[in-house]
C-alpha cells in the first residue's frame, strides 16, 4: 500500500494540467504517444471492486515504471554538457578533424552542414575552429529563430567558463559607426542597412533629396578620411597604374548627369506574394534619381593607358566596405561601356551638388547610367581591367535572372548572365493600396523608367484592372535619344465611373524600343525575386 500511495502521488503530479517540470520533461523526451501519462479514474465500483482495484494497482505500477524510466532519460538529457576549451575548438577546423564553431558559450560540430550552407561552404569555413559572432554580426538574417533552431541541432557542448572571451568578440558592433538615417525611410534591414522612401515622398520631386534616396548596403558603412583616401587604378601591361587622391580626381574634367538608380530587387514583395523568394522585401521604393558629378571613367582609364579593345574585357570595381575577413564588395561592367564617352560612366564625388553622403559612397562611387544598381560600387577603392568579369559573389552568384522552373536545388549561376541593363519599369505612388478616394475625379501619380538609356514614351493607366486604358501625362526632363538615364514622373486625372465602390488601378510603361511590362508576375517569377516589372496594381475604395 505504501507503493500504491507513492505511485498515486506521482501520477497525480504528472497529470496536473498546469505545466509542471515532470510533465514537460516527459513530453520533451518522448516521441511515442503511448508513453504519455494518462489519468484513469481511481474509483472502485461494483462487486468486483477488489479485482478491479488490483487491476488499477497493476496499471499504476506499470505507469510508475514508465514515469521512472522517463525521469531517468530526462535527467540524463539534462546532465551538464561536455565542456571544451577554445584551444580544443581551434583544433577542429577542417573536414579531417571535423569542423567546430562557437556561438556565445556553446560549441557546435557543423561538419555535416558545411556543404548545405546557403552562403556557400567557403563562407562558413571562415569561422571554422572559432566564433561565429564576427560573421553573424554582418547579416541580420542569422538572428532569425529558424536559423538558431537549425544550429541547435549541431550542439555538442559548451565552452569552459574559465576561458577568456577573445578580443574579437569584445570589439564594438561593426555597424555602430553607421550614419544617422532619415526617419521617413522604410527600413527593410538594419544590419546591413537597407531602406526605401515611402511612395508618397518618392515622386514628390523629380530629383530625390539625398536624405530619402533609397539605400542598399551589403556590409557595414566604412568611415573614410577624405585626406588619406586613395583610388588605385591598375594600368595595362606597359601602362601606368594610378594612385589618385580626391584632389587628383578633381583635376579631371567635371561631368554632370541626372541618373536614376534602381535595385535589381525593386518590387520584390510582389513576387513574394505569388511565391516565396529569397531577398529583401522591397516595395516600389528601391529606386531614386539624383544629379551626379565627377570624373568620367573613360578619362581616368585613358590616363592609366587603357584603350578600347576588340576582345572581351571587363572593368572590375572593388569597394572599401568589407567583412571581417577583408572580403570587399565588388562588381564589373564591360570595358566597351566603360570606355565609351557616350555611356557617361562616372567616378562620382558629388550627389545633388553636395559631397556624397556616407550611405551613398563617400568619397567616391561608380555611377553607371542605365545599369542595375548592383554595379554602381560605392566607397570605390580599386579599378582594374580584366579578361573576365569580377569574381565577386555579387557578380557571379547573385543578381541574375532564371526561369520560373528553376529552384534552389537546380539553380546553376554559371548558366545565366549577370544583370546589367534593366527592363522597362513603372509603378503607382499615389493613391496607396487600400486607400479611400473621393468620388468624382481621382489623381494618380507614379514613375516610369527603362534601362540602357531607352526613353519612356508612354504610360498607360487603367481604373478597371486593364479592361480600358488612359494615357498619363509625362513630367520631368526631356530625354535624349539613347541617353534617357533618368525616370519620367507621370500623373493622370481621370473621372471615377459613377456608382463604382472600388477601383483596380493598373499602370504599364512603354519605352522607345516598344518594350512593355508583362501583365502578371507568374511568367517572370524567379527564385531571387529580381527583375520584378509586372503591371503595378493598386486597389482603392471609393467614398460614398
Amino acid at each position: 500500500m505504501l507503493l500504491h500511495r507513492v505511485v498515486i502521488a506521482h501520477l497525480r503530479q504528472a497529470c496536473r494540467l498546469k505545466s509542471t517540470p515532470s510533465r514537460l520533461c516527459i513530453q520533451a523526451c518522448s516521441t511515442d504517444d503511448s508513453l504519455q501519462p494518462q489519468c484513469p479514474s481511481l474509483a472502485f465500483s461494483g462487486d468486483n471492486s477488489s479485482t478491479g482495484g488490483w487491476k488499477v494497482m497493476g496499471t499504476l505500477l506499470g505507469l510508475g515504471a514508465v514515469l521512472a524510466y522517463h525521469d531517468h532519460r530526462c535527467k540524463a538529457a539534462q546532465e551538464s554538457p561536455h565542456i571544451y576549451t577554445r584551444e580544443e575548438v581551434r583544433s577542429h577546423s577542417s573536414p579531417e578533424t571535423r569542423i567546430w564553431v562557437t556561438l556565445g558559450c556553446e560549441v557546435f560540430d557543423v561538419t555535416e552542414f558545411v556543404d548545405l550552407h546557403p552562403g556557400g561552404p567557403s563562407k562558413l569555413m571562415l569561422a571554422a575552429g572559432g566564433p561565429l559572432e564576427p560573421f553573424w554580426a554582418l547579416y541580420a538574417v542569422h538572428n532569425q529563430p529558424h536559423v538558431r533552431e537549425l544550429l541547435a541541432q549541431y550542439k555538442i557542448g559548451e565552452l569552459s567558463p574559465e576561458d577568456e572571451v577573445p578580443s574579437t568578440l569584445k570589439t564594438s558592433d561593426p555597424y555602430s559607426d553607421d550614419p544617422v538615417r532619415h526617419p521617413a525611410l522604410k527600413v527593410n534591414s538594419q544590419r546591413p542597412f537597407n531602406a526605401e522612401p515611402p511612395p508618397e515622398l518618392l515622386t514628390e520631386n523629380y530629383i530625390t533629396p539625398n536624405p530619402i534616396f533609397f539605400t542598399r548596403n551589403h556590409l557595414p558603412v566604412p568611415n573614410l578620411d577624405p585626406e588619406t583616401y586613395r583610388l588605385h587604378v591598375v594600368g595595362p601591361p606597359g601602362g601606368q597604374s594610378l594612385c589618385l587622391s580626391l584632389d587628383d580626381l578633381y583635376k579631371f574634367p567635371k561631368h554632370e548627369i541626372t541618373v536614376t538608380l534602381q535595385c535589381a530587387g525593386n518590387r520584390r514583395s510582389e513576387m513574394t506574394q505569388f511565391k516565396e523568394v529569397r531577398g529583401l522585401e522591397w516595395n516600389t521604393g528601391a529606386i531614386s534619381t539624383a544629379r551626379w558629378a565627377g570624373a568620367r571613367l573613360c578619362d581616368v582609364l585613358a590616363k592609366a593607358g587603357h584603350q578600347p579593345c576588340e576582345t572581351e574585357a571587363h572593368v572590375c570595381f572593388e569597394g572599401l566596405d568589407s567583412d571581417p575577413t577583408g572580403t570587399a564588395y565588388g562588381a564589373s561592367i564591360p570595358l566597351a561601356r566603360a570606355m565609351d564617352p557616350e555611356a557617361e560612366v562616372l567616378l562620382a564625388y558629388e550627389m545633388n551638388g553636395q559631397p556624397l553622403p556616407r550611405d551613398h559612397g563617400f568619397p567616391v562611387r561608380v555611377v553607371v547610367p542605365g545599369v542595375v544598381g548592383a554595379r554602381h560600387v560605392k566607397w570605390l577603392g580599386k579599378v582594374s581591367v580584366e579578361p573576365e568579369e569580377s569574381y565577386s559573389h555579387w557578380q557571379r552568384r547573385d543578381y541574375k535572372g532564371f526561369s520560373p522552373s528553376v529552384d534552389w536545388d537546380t539553380v546553376d549561376f554559371d548558366s545565366a548572365p549577370s544583370i546589367q541593363e534593366l527592363p522597362v519599369q513603372s509603378a503607382i505612388t499615389e493613391p496607396r493600396d487600400g486607400e479611400t478616394v473621393q468620388s468624382g475625379e481621382v489623381t494618380i501619380k507614379g514613375y516610369a523608367w527603362s534601362g540602357g538609356g531607352r526613353a519612356v514614351v508612354r504610360v498607360d493607366v487603367s481604373l478597371d484592372g486593364g479592361l480600358t486604358w488612359h494615357v498619363a501625362e509625362l513630367d520631368g526632363e526631356e530625354q535624349r535619344p539613347r541617353k534617357a538615364w533618368a525616370w519620367r514622373l507621370w500623373q493622370l486625372q481621370a473621372p471615377v465611373p459613377a456608382g463604382r465602390k472600388e477601383l483596380n488601378i493598373v499602370c504599364k510603361a512603354v519605352d522607345d524600343s516598344y518594350n512593355v511590362q508583362p501583365d502578371t508576375v507568374a511568367p517572370i517569377w524567379n527564385l531571387r525575386g529580381v527583375l520584378s516589372n509586372a503591371w503595378h496594381r493598386v486597389h482603392v475604395h471609393v467614398a460614398p
